[in-house]
């Protein structure tokens, strides 16, 4: 038994230096991807481009966004979106939703990935939604297996999303049931690889 007394041994250690552990989104640079996120690498970069959103609760509108899909080798892929309105001509308004997670494939006990994917993602507004989905090619599905809410978050009950690179473009498409409304269409955008 220590004495409680005593204090901590990391209470007066120096100051650490930076992680020397990065993720990359480029795979010329950095840790060695792991061999269960073969099935994801087309994903793995930094994308950017504009889409369109709606619900039957909002008005339509226009966005850009940036997503960064990296990794550090361990058999996960760090996800982090950022997005801003903008008026139809492409002038930024104001920043808009965020979110950030993870998504790893469903591995067997050797560490060999099957085509079925996890994703946890969470935004700063509240809500944080585990998807299970399927790989299939260049085509990335994923549904809401759980939503989690905060008490002053909007009601989000469920969620679909599609993404595909087609041509080397990523193309998506979001459904969402939130605010009493059934599954609906919300979002749908097209990324340019600008990175990685």
């Amino acid at each position: 038994m220590t004495n409680s007394l005593e204090p901590p041994p990391w209470l007066n250690a120096p100051p650490v230096e930076p992680s020397p552990f990065e993720d990359t989104h480029d795979l010329r640079h950095g840790p060695d991807l792991h061999k269960s996120l073969l099935g994801l690498l087309p994903y793995i970069g930094v994308w950017r481009g504009r889409g369109v959103g709606g619900y039957p609760t909002i008005e339509d509108f226009h966005f850009a966004q940036e997503i960064r899909i990296s990794h550090d080798g361990r058999p996960f892929v760090a996800y982090e979106s950022k997005a801003w309105l903008i008026e139809e001509d492409g002038t930024p308004i104001r920043p808009s939703a965020r979110e950030v997670g993870w998504i790893r494939p469903v591995t067997d006990d050797d560490g060999n990935a099957s085509d079925d994917v996890e994703a946890l993602l969470s935004s700063p507004t509240g809500i944080m939604e585990l998807h299970l989905g399927r790989l299939d090619g260049l085509k990335l599905e994923l549904a809401t297996d759980a939503v989690v809410r905060t008490a002053t978050a909007k009601q989000v009950t469920g969620g679909h999303r599609l993404y595909g690179i087609v041509e080397g473009v990523l193309l998506y498409a979001q459904d969402m049931a939130a605010m009493g409304q059934q599954l609906s269409t919300h979002l749908s955008a097209r990324l340019i690889r600008v990175g990685g």
